[in-house]
């Protein structure tokens, strides 16, 4: 605060009209850096060093219950791997740089580390947002699908986390070469992409990202899994009557079920976009002879209760 109060003193001297803008405007911009009381940063670094140590915690065992027990290791497990893994990375290499700015109140690493800073998170969060949507559009394949999940296919899902960190570089990769920048952000203890500067340049890149980095994903997310529920709303009937203590309509209740069984015979049936295989209807028979081969009649218990085999498929 003195070099500049003494900077605008000599260009006052000077009289030099150009000085002063730029003088005032890095007043302006060192001002808006420092908005917390020393409460506050503490506040501020209690509540990263938390998130930090939690994260950590849980995203390391993640990794490792993954690593140690082969049956973890499905396609679905591995996106939640990627997720995780994003996730250590940001605890690793993010948190601590802002947890110890926050409990002094300023930036501590420089304007190359600010830099890093805001690239390393702004890498690390867009991967974790790619990677929920390669996640939703999964699960919307493999129940809307007519065929059955292969468990042991990890190639769609390998292509899906590369895809995510290829995805995420080319966002945030920019900012290094002059289309925007990173820099300091809120009270001067974090760095991420410049959202306050209104120049062309830096409001088309803040745009851009929004829409590619944010609400693309997001309406993945929201299509996906709005499909999904749309096919299973049997439930939606059931959760409706479960609040308005009615009985479920429609094929929800036992005694709807019931009928509807005593309606099929085995075989197939297409009804609309669902297949629905009758495997087996009626009582278990059983022989009442030790030798299958002797004669007599076969008798059926009719103690046991009935065996039904349904299967439902949903067609695509």
């Amino acid at each position: 605060m003195i070099v500049s109060n003494l900077s605008v003193i000599g260009c006052r001297r000077t009289n030099s009209a150009l000085c002063l803008s730029a003088v005032e405007r890095h007043l302006e911009a060192s001002s808006s850096y420092r908005t917390l009381s020393p409460t506050g940063h503490l506040l501020v670094a209690v509540c990263l060093g938390f998130i930090g140590t939690f994260g950590f915690v849980n995203n390391l065992l993640v990794l490792v219950l993954f690593c140690r027990y082969k049956v973890l290791r499905s396609p679905i497990n591995f996106l939640l791997v990627n997720i995780s893994f994003s996730d250590l990375l940001v605890c690793v290499l993010g948190t601590p740089f802002s947890f110890a700015a926050s409990t002094q109140g300023r930036w501590l690493i420089g304007d190359s580390g600010c830099v890093w800073y805001g690239f390393a998170n702004s890498l690390f969060g867009i991967v974790s947002l790619i990677s929920l949507a390669v996640l939703s559009y999964e699960r919307y394949c493999t129940m809307m699908g007519p065929t059955e999940a292969d468990a042991t296919n990890y190639r769609k899902v390998a292509g899906g986390v590369v895809m995510s960190w290829v995805y995420s570089l080319f966002w945030t990769l920019p900012p290094l070469f002059g289309w925007s920048r990173y820099g300091p952000e809120g009270p001067g203890t974090t760095c991420s992409v410049d959202w306050t500067t209104k120049t062309a340049n830096n409001i088309s890149y803040i745009i851009c990202l929004f829409i590619f980095c944010l609400i693309v994903p997001f309406l993945v997310i929201i299509f996906c899994y709005g499909k999904l529920l749309h096919a299973i709303k049997q439930f939606y009937r059931c959760f409706r009557a479960l609040f308005q203590c009615d009985t479920p309509q429609r094929g929800s209740s036992l005694k709807s079920s019931s009928k509807a069984i005593k309606q099929f015979r085995p075989g197939r049936r297409t009804d609309n976009n669902f297949t629905f295989v009758i495997a087996s209807v009626g009582h278990s028979v059983t022989q009442n002879k030790a030798n299958p081969l002797e004669e007599g009649p076969v008798s059926t218990d009719h103690s046991k209760p009935a065996m039904v085999s349904l299967v439902a498929r949903y067609n695509c």
